[in-house]
């Protein structure tokens, strides 16, 4: 059972990033060239190399793949819903709605070896494969259409989609890359996550949230209570082994993606708002992912 302590080191990097940016010569501008390097080069590669990396068989592990894509298709439609509130501004909603089913791919993969050992990481490998592009197309959709870019072109346009979009057809015909590119790719991607999140750090406003406390409520709570109770469902509905059931319930119980501040940034949103639901993610996260996996090892006795 993976303790809270998990994702501390991922708040610390946020605290760390916010200190850093307002009180030292490293300000505003180092960021900004920062945000830009994550966005197109250091999470694209952990993307692509992720998936990559793990051959995907489907078939063999079909009701886990469906629970893990229901869970995230369930996200996007809750967190679309939310801005048919009266009164919802739009451009906070399509900034923030992604945090509502996007997913930190690293503490993913980390803690599915904690989980599951070699087979776990594989097991949420898979699901990575699967839901970022979708997580993906649905976090820059709103956004273009909100920041008025042609969508079908900022669709194509995006290196996070081009990425996950490349690595699956990859895997699915069998391309495997040369060691000295893998090695690349690896180095590359380890450099993302503590960039990305310090990058998060550096945007925070920490008051950002009272511009539309209510909509972060609903987005947090889909993120940490809906998604998981409703992984718990399918997993015991479906029957799923235990050590699956564990992966699917810890997939939908994930703090939200650091991208997501940079995707909002670079796309115009309101990124402020953005980090401060990543940040608040990441302290909810380390107490509610092993309280959802506890209410799972109860509900399967």
């Amino acid at each position: 059972m993976p303790d809270a302590l998990l994702l501390l080191p991922d708040f610390v990097l946020i605290v760390a990033g916010f200190l850093i940016c307002r009180y030292t010569p490293l300000n505003r501008p180092v960021w900004d060239g920062a945000e830009r390097l994550v966005y197109y080069l250091l999470f694209p590669a952990l993307l692509f190399g992720s998936i990559l990396r793990n051959p995907l068989q489907p078939a063999s592990v079909l009701p886990l793949a469906a629970s893990g894509v229901a869970v995230v298709l369930a996200g996007i439609l809750l967190a679309h819903l939310l801005g048919r509130w009266p009164g919802v501004d739009a451009r906070i909603h399509a900034s923030g709605s992604q945090t509502a089913f996007r997913f930190n791919t690293y503490v993913a993969l980390a803690l599915a070896e904690r989980i599951g050992g070699t087979q776990g990481v594989a097991w949420t490998a898979l699901l990575a494969a699967l839901c970022v592009p979708l997580c993906n197309v649905a976090a820059v959709w709103p956004l273009a259409r909100q920041g008025g870019h042609g969508v079908w072109r900022e669709l194509v346009r995006n290196p996070l989609i081009l990425a996950t979009s490349a690595g699956l057809a990859c895997n699915l015909i069998g391309i495997t890359l040369p060691d000295l590119a893998t090695k690349t790719l690896t180095r590359l991607g380890n450099a993302a996550l503590p960039i990305g999140l310090m990058a998060v750090g550096a945007g925070l406003r920490l008051g950002a949230l009272r511009e539309a406390p209510w909509l972060a409520t609903a987005l947090l709570a889909i993120r940490h209570a809906a998604l998981p109770a409703l992984a718990i469902g399918l997993v015991i509905g479906l029957a799923l082994p235990p050590a699956q059931q564990a992966i699917v319930v810890a997939f939908a119980a994930l703090p939200t993606a650091p991208s997501a501040y940079v995707l909002t940034v670079r796309m115009g949103g309101n990124g402020s708002y953005v980090a401060g639901l990543v940040t608040v993610s990441t302290l909810i996260a380390m107490a509610a992912l092993p309280l959802a996996l506890a209410l799972l090892g109860w509900l399967s006795r």
